[in-house]
């Protein structure tokens, strides 16, 4: 497993947690540091894990409307949590992250909702981000080449 892979998992273990305990986002750094003592004691990610979540977390209502827009058949509640917070940490990354590539935060988020997802979660996570790159990419053509909105 690469190192950004790993953090991305443990990214979404930690927004897991938050989501299911309703935690507030001062808790989040606490969370983070416990999850890679536990799952990745060696681990230095460079603050990266701490960067992914805390975006995430601050774009947290703009990146929900994301997935409610491109998601129309399923009500965000309805979303499992695993699927939901894939969506979030792959939309932070296209969408307000210049450091990495759409498609690359499309094929880890597909990765992980495979991983940890139902049957079906690779695929649904592969539809919405799509769509969304497709808007990304239409708003860079009408904005000027490499930027990120």
């Amino acid at each position: 497993m690469s190192n950004r892979h790993l953090a991305r998992t443990i990214a979404l273990q930690t927004l897991y947690q938050w989501d299911f305990n309703h935690l507030g986002a001062e808790t989040l750094p606490e969370v983070v540091q416990r999850n890679l003592k536990e799952f990745a004691p060696q681990f230095d990610d460079k603050g990266f894990i701490e960067h992914l979540v805390a975006g995430v977390i601050k774009n947290h209502n703009e990146i929900d409307k994301l997935i409610i827009k491109y998601a129309p058949e399923w009500p965000l509640e309805q979303i499992t949590m695993v699927d939901r917070n894939v969506l979030r940490i792959g939309i932070q990354e296209m969408k307000y992250d210049d450091e990495i590539p759409e498609k690359v935060a499309i094929n880890e988020a597909i990765e992980l909702a495979k991983t940890f997802g139902g049957e079906s979660s690779g695929k649904f996570v592969n539809g919405v981000l799509g769509t969304i790159y497709k808007e990304i990419l239409n708003s860079k053509q009408a904005s000027g080449p490499d930027k990120k909105n």
